[in-house]
Formats: structure tokens, C-alpha cells, sequence
């Protein structure tokens, strides 16, 4: 058996005790961005699966975008990032 080269971790432990590896992403053409995935991609990106530009250039998202995913979640969980929600969360 062989394992394919890849630049970076296999998985990261996550602070809930969980391992989380590159098949726990959203797939790289994903469109519809649903709260779960978003929040993939932001756990990925803060445990160090995956730098900020590779998520950027992998999923074709702007700066400002993740930054905003990233803010959510930090200030009000996942439920943040449903798009059902926007008003509830928004900051003045």
C-alpha cells in the first residue's frame, strides 16, 4: 500500500478530541455552501488541515468571505453561518 505524498498533515486533533482529515472537506467544486460546510473548511483552516490561501484558491472564496465565516463562528457557533440567520447575527 502506498500513501500519496501531500504537503502538510494527514489529520489534526481538534479541540472536542476529534480527528479531522482532508476527506472531512468539502469537495474543491463545491457551490452550495451550507452551514456544516463552511464550518469544515474554518475547523480545517485553525487547526492547521490547510493555510488560509489553499482554502482560498481550493474554493475560490475571497478574503473578506472567510474572514466573515471565520468571525461567526468565533462570535456566535456554527449556527452563524446559515444564511436563515444573517439578520439575527449581523452586527449593526
Amino acid at each position: 500500500m502506498y500513501l500519496k505524498k501531500v504537503d502538510g498533515p494527514r489529520s489534526v486533533n481538534t479541540a472536542d478530541g476529534t480527528i479531522m482529515t482532508l476527506a472531512d472537506l468539502p469537495a474543491a467544486t463545491t457551490r452550495r455552501w451550507v452551514a456544516s460546510r463552511k464550518a469544515a473548511v474554518v475547523r480545517g483552516v485553525l487547526y492547521g488541515l490547510l493555510s488560509k490561501d489553499e482554502a482560498l484558491a481550493r474554493y475560490g472564496l475571497s478574503e473578506d468571505e472567510f474572514i466573515e465565516w471565520v468571525r461567526a463562528v468565533s462570535s456566535h457557533g456554527e449556527g452563524a453561518l446559515k444564511a436563515t440567520m444573517l439578520q439575527k447575527y449581523r452586527l449593526p
